[in-house]
């Protein structure tokens, strides 16, 4: 299917939610409005969710304990059976369903610290119970679906029956206009035709949520639709399990309908919405990879602490010397923070009175930039051994530590549910919405002149009270934020003042480049992705103060929380000066150039003296339509 990028875009823009009817913390920071008391105090869990979901984590602990070897898993590249049906006997695939329809109704922060639990045992367990209830039938459902839907398919989903979500195809990534799996009208059902690809779960699924193309017709809008369909059902054929460089024991596929009937009762939504749904589950689903990727830093803080403390060079532990101890304190720090950015992003999530499609978005995008990061670092400093896997450092009597598993495993999360490259521009059209609301008009080639008077006018009274805002706030004044620097403890009143002038700084770059640029600012993806990396580092600094406070005020590691924020946030503050700096200073320019010039075939005697081990093959996959020529590898777990 050919699309313009005109046509893409306008498909994207109609699934968007396009009001913002609850406050957004995020959404203002972008604005140059810093608002802490939308985060502050920190929200507290129920004791009611605290008391169920403790006791969940109890038991799931233990399980992962007593029944789960994670370096078997990898080792076999599959969980076991066994595995998968002792996760089913403790509700584990309940987790996020309400007890009305079977499930365990834990809360957002307990479910994300059972996944964190689970995929610290073995990730790709995590994967397993995430891909089921963050995107899969349960959450779908439970925001969009009918009573009668809930209570067919909830009780199986909360009782072990697996689900997988299926958008991706061969030639369609982000850009769902161009989805080529079709979903026929047939009187009271559908008949579903196409291949998905990168179907996690899929090869083990009882049940599907698929987004297919309903042509227009008479009766029927038409558009990209959801559907629950059962994976058993005739025409299903699970042509492929994918093998990857991590996550190795994942049940990922490639899965062909061909003339696969589903009833129309079994439909999510009207006919057009499927995008909507995808995106809206995903506000709370990406709150997911967050999880795994905290989790993933108290691990590499854990074996940084102890082969550190171990391991002498020169006289003392490695530790004491600066280049290894500033790696530590780097993933110190930054644990810290992100678990500071997940808990304050489910509590929000929990509490339902923010909109948090921003938060829960950069969340995702600093989290798995961040974990990787601290991951390879790890490595680093483990030096050899970090390069060498965890069998084979068992196999000569050593500590097996996988660390160079969990950098294969962790490099996924920049690329699942959205790569940091389209994380950037989805955040960066949020953050601009503002603008676009009211001046959106004057630069929309399409908009008649009556219309261009009009967003003039608009945009002049908006304007005329926000930009005077911008130059003044309560970060200069040196009392402000007095609250975060009580007596015996590091100030970290001081990161917040630098926060809410670096706010106002990024709005007003923000208006600066929509300035300079215009409508061309959409391509100026550079840009758009440092202004969102300036306000994730922001982000992140907020809710690190803001929970060191909390932790303080309970009287429970007060003081380290403190001193730990207070890393964080002068880190971090260095990372956001070099963003602002290349804002404006950058290789862009000079870079669009070379592209061009390796497109065009300019430089391929740069490539000459290497041989290409790559086997013979198109680059995408043929998906036409038709029956399944291969065999069924479906394998589903009773």
């Amino acid at each position: 299917m050919t699309v313009s990028e005109r046509e893409a875009r306008q498909v994207a823009e109609a699934a968007r939610e396009r009001h913002w009817r609850k406050p957004s913390f995020a959404k203002e920071l972008f604005l140059g409005r810093f608002r802490p008391d939308l985060v502050h105090p920190h929200p507290r869990p129920a004791a009611e969710d605290v008391r169920r979901g403790e006791e969940f984590l109890a038991r799931l602990r233990e399980f992962c304990e007593t029944s789960v070897d994670g370096l078997l898993v990898e080792r076999e590249g599959r969980i076991p059976d066994e595995v998968v049906k002792g996760l089913k006997s403790i509700g584990a695939f309940g987790m996020k369903i309400d007890p009305e329809y079977g499930g365990l109704g834990l809360s957002q922060l307990h479910y994300n610290r059972a996944l964190a639990l689970a995929a610290s045992a073995a990730p790709a367990i995590g994967a397993l119970l995430s891909a089921h209830q963050s995107i899969g039938v349960p959450q779908p459902l439970k925001l969009f679906g009918t009573e009668e839907q809930r209570r067919t398919f909830l009780p199986r989903c909360a009782g072990g029956d697996i689900s997988a979500f299926l958008l991706t195809e061969p030639d369609v990534g982000s850009d769902p206009a161009r989805l080529a799996t079709t979903a026929t009208p047939d009187g009271d059902a559908y008949v579903l035709d196409g291949v998905k690809l990168w179907t996690t779960n899929g090869v083990v699924a009882d049940l599907l949520v698929v987004m297919a193309r309903v042509p227009e017709s008479e009766g029927h809008p038409g558009g990209i639709t959801a559907f629950v369909v059962e994976a058993g059902s005739e025409g299903i054929t699970v042509e492929n399990r994918n093998a990857f460089m991590g996550l190795r024991g994942i049940e990922n596929g490639v899965t062909r309908f061909h003339r696969v009937r589903v009833p129309a009762a079994n439909r999510i939504g009207p006919e057009g919405a499927g995008l909507r749904i995808a995106l809206t589950t995903l506000n709370t689903g990406r709150l997911s990879l967050p999880a795994m990727c905290a989790g993933a830093g108290k691990w590499c803080l854990k074996i940084a602490r102890e082969w550190s403390a171990a391991r002498e060079q020169w006289g003392k532990p490695i530790a004491h010397h600066e280049a290894v101890g500033t790696k530590i304190s780097f993933i110190a720090a930054t644990t810290f923070a992100l678990e500071a950015i997940l808990d304050l992003s489910s509590l929000m999530a929990d509490e339902d009175r923010n909109d948090i499609r921003i938060e829960a978005a950069l969340a995702k995008l600093y989290a798995s930039e961040m974990a990787y990061r601290m991951a390879d670092e790890l490595v680093q400093i483990r030096g050899g051994r970090g390069f060498e896997t965890a069998d084979s450092l068992a196999a000569r009597g050593e500590r097996g530590v996988p660390a160079e598993q969990m950098l294969r495993d962790l490099r996924i999360n920049r690329i699942f549910e959205g790569s940091t490259e389209i994380m950037h521009l989805l955040i960066a059209r949020e953050a601009v919405d503002a603008h676009l609301s009211v001046a959106g008009d004057l630069i929309d080639p399409d908009k008649t002149l009556a219309d261009k008077g009009k967003a003039a006018v608009r945009a002049g009274g908006f304007y005329a009270r926000w930009l005077p805002r911008l130059l003044a706030g309560p970060g200069q004044l040196p009392g402000a934020y007095r609250e975060f620097h009580p007596p015996g403890h590091p100030d970290l009143a001081v990161h917040l003042r630098y926060v809410e002038r670096a706010s106002r700084r990024l709005a007003r770059a923000t208006f600066q480049g929509m300035s300079r640029w215009q409508a061309k600012l959409e391509a100026k993806q550079g840009f758009l992705g440092r202004i969102v990396d300036i306000g994730a580092e922001l982000f992140a600094m907020s809710a690190a103060c803001v929970r060191a406070e909390m932790l303080r005020s309970d009287g429970e590691h007060g003081r380290a929380a403190y001193q730990l924020a207070d890393a964080f946030c002068r880190q971090a503050r260095i990372r956001a000066e070099e963003l602002f700096g290349r804002l404006w200073t950058n290789t862009d320019d000079t870079d669009r150039k070379v592209v061009r010039g390796v497109l065009g075939g300019v430089y391929t005697w740069l490539e000459d003296g290497v041989l290409d081990p790559s086997t013979p093959g198109p680059w995408i996959a043929e998906t036409a339509p038709g029956p399944s020529t291969r065999e069924d590898v479906r394998r589903p777990i009773g």
